[in-house]
This record gives structure tokens, sequence and C-alpha cells, in this order.
């Protein structure tokens, strides 16, 4: 193994991450002869990246595609997929724990199970990055560069003694985690996303900075699989999300054990012979919280330093990233950008159909526009708190008036019967009508559920006609319908119902 393959922070150096290292930043890679000029030159080998390169290459164009680390970009390598391994295993975790409500003898999680959760998330991490390959996308007709890009002039890239040039570029270089200025924060050390899957041993103690999604989400796990956990945030839980939301899972949260400061905030870390110490800033005063590892969710910032980007013509902002209009087009009009170092929307799903945009705008005169899409999202705690278009607060806002309906999952039978009855489906409608503005869904596979509203919203479809589809019995999702039951039951207005009891009484008679 040679010493570069290791200067990305990949631990442990198992099977299982030298497969992954193989895949995605492979230890011998011959990096092809370039093109005299490139149809498309992208900068970024994560969602955005990838799906801009293949969406080139596959129509027959020249790409170039730049990766300084891992190709998959954070949600192969430190996010998504990750994560998601780590909360299946807390899950269960969870179940066997809280196996007697169902009638089976409980089974708690034990420390000494975390170097198997955390080995079996390497094992599926390396087996799902043949999807993100060098190798793969090489083969798929994309020119694939390992190091650092750099922008020499307006249609022009070098990567280290190689030059690229092009006619259109895309920028999707992602972002990564804010690490917050407080005193004695680095020299105390600390983890992030990009870091805490490569723990092989269950910290005792948790302390998590950031009760945002990546915060809320790690928190859990981790105290299901054994830690003891401590929240730090500055406002509320999931500060962007539906507030009754919020509430139920800081509801959860404290039934779980996990401890919550909320509107509060770190002032200095220090260390100690039993651990690392964080003051806090409360309400009430300062507190200390003792950890033994420190969790840093606290946000994301766009990766714009080095790229050169000022030589390009291209704006940008270091802590909102690349300026783009509407058609992700940037300040230079051979340049556009995509995913998570020009977007509010830090998604993969939202990068994945971002760069299908750019492409299109780029290469076909395309007039597609990042605003028309229909943007879902989801937290994955549990029970997952799913969103899709606008919330009560920005409707109001907006000076659009909205009515609500909403039916609670203590309500619907299958949630019951699964013991999974904290929760609810909320929708928004313009006032008068059935047309959805916004949704939010709070329950066990909230971000499956979502997708209904997702489709019903972009083809402009409405409640009245979701309360005709047959929905299984017995489903979670029958709770969608029985939302748009309740919609209909609004159409019976005292008039209506008049009407057709007179007809009802006239039957009789005749």
């Amino acid at each position: 193994m040679s010493e570069t393959a290791w200067h990305f922070d990949v631990s442990p150096p198992d099977a299982h991450n030298l497969q992954l290292i193989d895949n995605v930043h492979p230890r011998e890679w011959t990096s092809p002869e370039p093109e005299p000029l490139y149809n498309l030159v992208v900068i970024g080998g994560g969602t955005a990246g990838l799906i801009s390169a293949i969406g080139c290459a596959a129509l027959g164009g020249k790409v170039a595609l730049v990766e300084r680390q891992l190709m998959g970009g954070d949600c192969l390598n430190v996010g998504c997929v990750p994560s998601k391994c780590l909360i299946r295993s807390a899950r269960a975790a969870a179940d066997a724990g809280d196996a007697g409500r169902f009638g089976l003898t409980p089974h708690p999680a034990s420390s000494s199970d975390f170097p198997a959760v955390m080995e079996r998330l390497r094992l599926l991490r390396a087996g799902i990055s043949r999807n993100d390959s060098a190798q793969r996308y090489d083969e798929m007709g994309v020119h694939v560069f390992f190091g650092e890009a750099s922008f020499t002039d307006r249609h022009t890239v070098t990567v280290g003694n190689t030059v690229l040039r092009f006619r259109k570029a895309v920028i999707a270089a992602g972002a990564r985690a804010v690490r917050p200025d407080i005193p004695g924060l680095a020299e105390a050390g600390f983890l992030t996303n990009e870091t805490v899957f490569n723990l092989t041993e269950l910290p005792s103690r948790l302390a998590v900075i950031g009760g945002g999604p990546i915060g809320c989400e790690l928190a859990q796990a981790f105290r299901r699989l054994g830690s003891e956990v401590s929240i730090i945030q500055s406002s509320r839980f999931l500060p962007r999300e539906d507030p009754e939301a919020s509430a139920l899972l800081a509801k959860i949260f404290a039934r779980e054990g996990i401890r919550v400061l909320l509107d509060a905030r770190p002032t200095r870390v220090g260390e100690a012979a039993t651990g690392k110490q964080l003051t806090v800033k409360t309400a009430t005063g300062e507190e200390m919280i003792e950890a033994d590892e420190i969790l840093v969710g606290a946000g994301r910032q766009p990766n714009v330093d080095g790229l050169n980007l000022e030589t390009a013509g291209v704006v940008y902002d270091s802590r909102r990233g690349v300026q783009v209009n509407d058609f992700l087009r940037t300040t230079n009009p051979d340049v556009f950008a995509a995913g998570d170092i020009c977007m509010d929307w830090k998604f993969t799903h939202a990068a994945d159909a971002a760069a299908r945009i750019a492409v299109q705008n780029a290469l076909f005169l395309g007039r597609k526009r990042l605003s028309a899409l229909t943007m879902p999202w989801c937290t994955y705690t549990a029970p997952e708190i799913a969103h899709v278009g606008l919330y009560e607060s920005d409707a109001q806002a907006r000076g659009i008036a909205t009515d609500t309906y909403q039916v609670d999952l203590d309500d619907v039978d299958r949630a019951i019967t699964d013991g999974e009855t904290e929760g609810f489906v909320k929708i928004l409608v313009k006032k008068g009508t059935d047309r959805i503005v916004g949704a939010t869904i709070v329950a066990a596979h909230a971000g499956d559920l979502i997708s209904e509203i997702s489709v019903a919203m972009a083809g402009k479809i409405g409640l009245k006609t979701i309360a005709g589809v047959i929905h299984p019995y017995p489903t979670q999702a029958d709770a969608i319908r029985r939302v748009a039951a309740a919609y209909n039951r609004t159409r019976l207005t005292p008039r209506v119902a008049a009407l057709l009891k007179w007809w009802l009484k006239w039957q009789r008679r005749n």
C-alpha cells in the first residue's frame, strides 16, 4: 500500500476500506491523455459531479471529471450511506431493547457490539462504492483525473501539470463540515461527519454540538447503541422544520435519555483526566459537560477555496458558495454549478436533480429552472421527519392564506399495531381549494410516505383526487388518504347537506 493511498481520513485500513479506496481513489491510477478540448469539464466527483459527467458522456460528449479526494463525495463516504448503516443498526438495537412492548424478551445494546456494527458499515459502504468507482466511469467514457483543480482562465482548468480546456464547465466541489471557533476545541480534538464513521470503539460519553439533521440523527443513533449523549443547540431542535415536529422529537429524545440543552452554546473546551470538558452557556448560567468524544454537527460550508474562481470570472461567497442564477449559470456564462457548493438544498437528491438541469442548460441551450423543482427532504431520526413545499410560516410570509388538515398516527390502525403512534401527517392547501402547497410527515418511514405528496404537487393533483385513490389497508400511508378525506368533508356545506337531506326524503316519498 502506497503512502499516498491513506492521505484521506479513512480508517481503519482493513479489507473493506482498502476496497473502498481502490474503487473511489485507486492507489494506482493512470490519468488519461487529455483531449485538446472537452465539451464539459466537471470539478468534483460527488453526486452532482458524477451525474453531470455521465450525462454528457452518455450522449457522446467529451467530458473530464476532476476529484481531489474520494469519488462518491460526502454521500457515499461520510454522509448518507454510512449514516444510514449506523442508524439501521441503532434501530435494531432499540427494537431489541424495547422488545417487551411486543411480548418478547428485551435484549439491551452492549458496547461490545459496536466494532461489529462499524465493520458492517464499512462492508456495505465498500460494496456500494462500485457504483461510483473510477473504473466504472472510465468505462463509460469519462476521463477521470485525481488532484486539485484550479482555473487558469475562463476556459481552462489545471490539475497538477495537466491542462484541461473546455467549452463548458460544471463546478460541483461540494461542501464540508463547519469547524466552529470554540477556544480549546481543536486542541482537545473533535469529530465531524467526516471522521465519526472511522470509530471502532463506542464512546461512553458523547457531546454533540448542533441540533440540526446531522446532530440529531447521530445523537439518537449513538444513544441507542449505548452512549450517554448530550446535545448542545443554540435554538430549538431542527429549527428549519415544523415546530410541532421539532417539539415531538425533543420529547422522544428526552424519553430515550438524551440530555438536551437548548438555547445554549459552548464557550470553551478543556481536557482533564476524566475526559474532555465543555463549558456551556445556558439561559440559567454555565454548565460543565464531560465527554469522551465531541461531535460537531454545526452546519456546512462550501468548498470554494483553491479553485481560483476569480480567474474564471466566477463570483462566490465563502459562506454561501458560488453565485448562480435560476438556470445554475455562474457569472461566467460558460461555467455552471450544482450541488452543495451553490445551493441551500444540501441533499443528495437535490444535487442529482440540479446536475441534470446544469447539463441540459450548459450543453443544449436549455432553460430549465432550479425554482421549478418540487423538493422533498427527510431527517432520519426515529420517527423520521419529512417535508415538501411550504411551511405555515412560509405561506404567511408570502401572503398565501392556507387551510391545514392533519391526522395523528395514534388514530391510524397500522401505526397502532406497529407500536409507532408518535407522529402525524399534516398537509397545507391554498385556502378554499384542494391545491397542496406543503406537507410535513412525522412517522417511522416518513421519507417513503412523503413521495406521494411530492408526486401530487408536481402533477398538480389535489386532495380531492387523493381522497378517491384506494390505499391498501392496513398501512400507515392510509393517514394520507384520511387527511384528504378530511378535506372532502369540508365540501359538505350546510346548504349542500340540506339539499341532500331533502333529496333522500323525496326518494322515500316517491
